[in-house]
């Protein structure tokens, strides 16, 4: 290990970004609360975060909400509330500053300025730092190994690439609230929604595997936040049987506990794919970034993911969902006698 465990008792995660990729990260933090297990180590992170590493208490101690700057697209930036973030972040004065958020371009000179022991981190040739804690940004493969290579480059060996969420009895319960009527596996949750328009495979598609999925045997389950009820009310539209729509009636942790329970998981490439892999739930994903080979869950026998960013590729998506329910559903009518 470059740094050694008894100077580094404070740690700071800098990574503000959204619930996929802080699944993707959480192989990499795993790896860093093994090597460092007596550290304090905070998430600066979006407001929603909070509630991530409440969840995720085994490896995060403390939160503190990044309010943003110029240049990052993820929250408004208020100069008022940044000049009180970088007060409290220099006195704070951390041992390690990680750089988890990408390639550097925007926030390393902002890091460096924070008054932390050590900064590390990627860089690029935009972004460069001259110091052995960063690393080239390795824009390439998968997510999860991307920031796995920057722990081993600090020494601190892996613990593995799996991904976790854990489940508290609090989301079973309330995920029982919601589908107590359904028998475990008996049904396929379709989320259609994902964070920008132009990552939403269009919902006639969705409702086309949903219709099989139900002719199956299936009951659809209609997952989303309230924010994307226009597109899922336009999938229910289209479809011609009847579904259970839980559109922004779940939590994060009751739609994990109906992921986990479902048979089978159709969506956009966004953070409910990412549970699904955490969570060992089969999955037909579509790919609508461009970049599958970065998001795609690292099983590839479990999760089907489908390049659909040049276009809709509506017959491979519905090809891989028939094969998936038809192999599967003849599995369960056998192992049921």
């Amino acid at each position: 290990m470059k740094l050694d465990e008894k100077d580094i008792k404070k740690i700071a995660v800098f990574r503000a970004l959204q619930l996929g990729d802080m699944l993707c990260a959480i192989p990499a933090i795993r790896a860093l609360r093994n090597a460092y297990p007596n550290a304090e180590i905070t998430l600066l992170g979006l407001p929603w975060a909070k509630s991530f590493i409440e969840r995720f208490n085994n490896y995060f101690n403390r939160f503190i909400h990044f309010p943003g700057y110029p240049g990052l697209p993820e929250q408004p930036y208020d100069e008022a509330e940044f000049t009180a973030f970088s007060r409290q972040i220099k006195n704070e004065n951390f041992d390690l500053l990680l750089q988890m958020q990408g390639n550097g371009t925007i926030v390393n000179d902002l890091l460096l300025g924070l008054n932390a022991k050590f900064v590390a981190g990627f860089y690029n040739n935009e972004s460069y730092v001259d110091d052995e804690l960063f690393i080239p940004y390795p824009d390439y493969g998968s997510e999860i190994l991307r920031h796995l290579k920057l722990v081993e480059h600090l020494g601190i060996p892996s613990c593995g690439t799996y991904l976790e969420f854990p489940i508290e009895p609090t989301d079973v319960q309330e995920a029982k609230n919601l589908y107590q009527l359904l028998f475990e596996k008996r049904y396929v949750i379709i989320h259609p929604g994902s964070r920008g328009a132009w990552r939403q495979w269009p919902p006639q598609f969705f409702a086309a595997l949903g219709d099989h999925c139900i002719e199956s045997g299936f009951s659809i389950v209609v997952t989303g936040t309230s924010e994307e009820r226009e597109i899922t009310r336009e999938l229910i539209k289209c479809m011609h049987h009847p579904v259970i729509d839980l559109t922004g009636k779940t939590s994060l942790g009751s739609v994990a506990v109906l992921i986990e329970n479902a048979f089978l998981l159709l969506a956009n490439c966004t953070g409910v794919s990412h549970i699904a892999a955490a969570l060992k739930t089969p999955s037909v994903i579509v790919s609508m970034d461009g970049e599958p080979e970065r998001w795609s869950p690292l099983d590839s026998t479990l999760h089907h993911v489908i390049d659909c960013s040049r276009q809709p590729n509506f017959n491979k998506v519905y090809q891989e969902t028939v094969r998936l329910v038809k192999r599967k559903h003849n599995i369960q009518k056998q192992f049921n006698g």
